[in-house]
């Protein structure tokens, strides 16, 4: 994601500071007196940290910018403690860090935090404070994790079985085949279980709930999708409009050209949210089925010669511009097409 969409309050920054986070620790470095040392990644190494930090600049840690990349559930503790501390900070995708340092040589956790410090320096003027999203959010966004990883290994075990019964039968080896369902009904029902959990957490919240009757109100937006949706955008707060959305999902496209040698085709970047990417997917073909308006209009694209996969993506960026326009509006989606029918 780009800098520029990051989500949060603007400051002025007095103090450089990088933090290289791993499991068991984390390296911390001021740029301003090139000041480094390690603490326990856990509560009590947080409080070291900040009391630590306050002796180097001398002054009220809200005049600091502390920046780490986002290593997931490693640096999520840190983001906590200092988001309820109300200590500026923010988390940034480790490529985005990596591409900007240009060509380096080396590596450990004192140069890590060293080179995201000047990082934190040089771009200053760019980078906004992170702000993370609510707790239920949180929840919901585990919750799917945990649901993706049971369907990856229920699919396994599916095509393992299906591949199994191409060259036997169930009574050659009855006990190998009752596994099989076994371990595949085990997962099914832990997969219901976690999407009751998700529901009820939806439906608890006013304002999730809110935004999620609003865009399933639109073909193709089903309860996994709006859900993903919810959580990626942090129920809509986080990218001020759909046009940044499309660019962190990988769906926006981008010219590829340069004077007048350089001519290649327009086309949408790999730097993305593969798993948003892969559900928006899911949404523009389940549309292309159920929407008239959306299978109209693929139908005669693909007339005038445009690629499948052009207008699939052309649809995606369609389905996520209406989701955008239902929660700013408030108002349900309405199918003029069916309408306009009658």
């Amino acid at each position: 994601m780009c800098l520029s969409e990051a989500k949060g309050m603007d400051i002025k920054m007095y103090n450089a500071v990088g933090i290289d986070v791993s499991k068991l620790s984390f390296d911390v470095f001021v740029r301003e007196n090139s000041a480094h040392k390690q603490f326990k990644n856990e509560s009590v190494g947080f409080e070291l940290f900040t009391q630590w930090l306050k002796k180097q600049v001398g002054h009220s840690l809200n005049t600091v910018l502390i920046c780490f990349e986002h290593t997931g559930l490693y640096s999520l503790p840190l983001a906590m403690f200092l988001e309820t501390g109300h200590i500026p900070f923010a988390m940034i995708p480790a490529l985005e860090i990596k591409r900007s340092l240009g060509i380096t040589r080396g590596k450990n956790d004192l140069v890590d935090s060293k080179r995201i410090a000047e990082f934190a320096y040089r771009f200053s003027d760019k980078i906004s404070t992170t702000k993370l999203p609510a707790a239920d959010i949180r929840k919901i966004h585990s919750l799917l994790t945990l649901r993706d990883r049971l369907m990856t290994s229920m699919k396994g075990y599916t095509v393992s079985r299906n591949e199994m019964l191409r060259v036997m039968q169930k009574e050659d080896i009855p006990e190998l085949f009752s596994s099989y369902e076994s371990a595949i009904t085990s997962l099914q029902d832990e997969i219901g279980k976690l999407e009751q959990a998700i529901k009820a957490i939806i439906k608890g919240n006013e304002q999730l709930r809110s935004t999620f009757e609003l865009i399933t109100t639109i073909k193709g937006i089903g309860f996994i999708i709006a859900s993903f949706l919810i959580v990626y955008t942090y129920n809509f707060t986080r990218f001020d409009n759909w046009r940044k959305f499309a660019c962190y999902s990988g769906i926006a496209p981008f010219e590829y050209q340069s004077g007048t040698s350089v001519h290649g085709k327009t086309q949408v970047s790999s730097i993305a949210n593969q798993q948003v990417k892969r559900m928006l997917h899911l949404a523009a073909m389940t549309a292309i089925h159920f929407d008239t308006e959306l299978r109209e209009y693929y139908i005669r694209r693909q007339a005038d010669g445009k690629s499948k996969m052009a207008i699939i993506n052309i649809i995606r960026n369609k389905l996520v511009a209406r989701v955008f326009a239902v929660v700013k509006r408030g108002t349900p989606f309405v199918d003029m097409k069916r309408y306009a029918a009658r």
